[in-house]
């Protein structure tokens, strides 16, 4: 581990250097450039880093940026067709001499695209083919024979991660694209779903008007299988809450609560949520309030559902 710390310490102080930064910086450039022109990143590469490649392809295309990955040998058999004008390819490769590898490279130079190496060589014939070359060299790897790739591909790692991360931040990606291309993660649920998508309602949702009393409260709740239920004014906006709880804690005090008005025994200016919220919000409250309930409100402060603490493990977003 610290042969490869002191690989990427390297590497970081490379990126640094007036003389050797720059070519990050072209990089980067090359990469915007395509994906606004619509053009997608082809990433190619052999061995060990051809697998490092795949996963910085993975990357890049999970946060927007359009990638797909090239077989080196089977581009000389057809595979080439996935290339077109306008493209970046990427391309991974430690020595930069693959002969699978470079003899692909002329005919992937006959389209109008522009190559970036992530290589050990910045001398290599990869290199020379090469529009940027960003220069992962370390000092040694970490196999005690200094022959298995594993402080050069912690390197090419790492520099493709940098790649895909500054290209996500001078695209502007926020969250919510992350969301949109991960819908079925616990991330894109978390972004993606409004409280009114886990809301109760309806039926499962017990409202009940000023005036009314406790036990008429409390058959509503029972109808509606909610240990709580929202109380309404006369123009239908919320005035307050009264909860399964609230019921114990009022009737060992006074057995005759069920003949009286709810207003008297409810809590008012109860913690709500707006149905057009995100759902994500609605778990902060629960984490942040010892409260079992969370009363949904609209636009105009009418109850429109209710949020159980029980229904959030269904829909994976705690």
């Amino acid at each position: 581990m610290d042969i490869e710390i002191a690989a990427l310490r390297k590497l970081r102080a490379r990126l640094d250097d007036p003389h050797t930064g720059g070519q990050f910086e072209q990089a980067v450039g090359l990469l915007l450039a395509c994906l606004k022109r619509r053009g997608k990143v082809v990433v190619t590469g052999i061995g060990k880093s051809g697998l490092v490649g795949q996963k910085v392809a993975a990357t890049l295309t999970s946060t927007g940026a359009p990638s797909v990955v090239l077989n080196a040998v089977e581009a000389m058999h057809g595979d080439i067709g996935m290339v077109a004008d306008g493209d970046v390819v990427l391309v991974f490769s430690y020595g930069g001499e693959t002969e699978e590898l470079v003899n692909a490279l002329p005919a992937i130079k006959r389209f109008d695209v522009q190559i970036i190496s992530v290589t050990g060589g910045p001398k290599s014939r990869l290199a020379r083919y090469s529009d940027v070359v960003l220069n992962v060299a370390v000092d040694k790897e970490a196999c005690p024979l200094n022959l298995v790739p594993t402080a050069s591909t912690t390197a090419m790692l790492a520099m493709g991660d940098a790649l895909a991360m500054v290209l996500l931040e001078a695209r502007g990606f926020k969250k919510r694209d992350f969301a949109r291309l991960h819908p079925g993660g616990s991330i894109g649920r978390s972004l993606l779903l409004l409280v009114r998508d886990i809301m109760r309602t309806g039926n499962r949702n017990a409202v009940i008007e000023s005036g009314r009393t406790v036990k008429e409260a409390i058959m509503a709740m029972t109808r509606a299988k909610s240990g709580s239920i929202s109380v309404v004014d006369k123009r239908g906006k919320l005035a307050g809450i009264f909860t399964d709880g609230d019921f114990r804690r009022h009737i060992e005090k006074d057995a005759a609560v069920l003949g009286r008005a709810i207003d008297e025994v409810m809590t008012r200016r109860p913690v709500v949520v707006r149905d057009d919220q995100l759902a994500v919000e609605a778990v902060k409250i629960f984490n942040s309030r010892e409260i079992d309930d969370l009363v949904v409100v609209d636009r105009s402060g009418r109850p429109v559902g209710l949020v159980d603490s029980q229904d959030l493990p269904k829909f994976k977003i705690m």
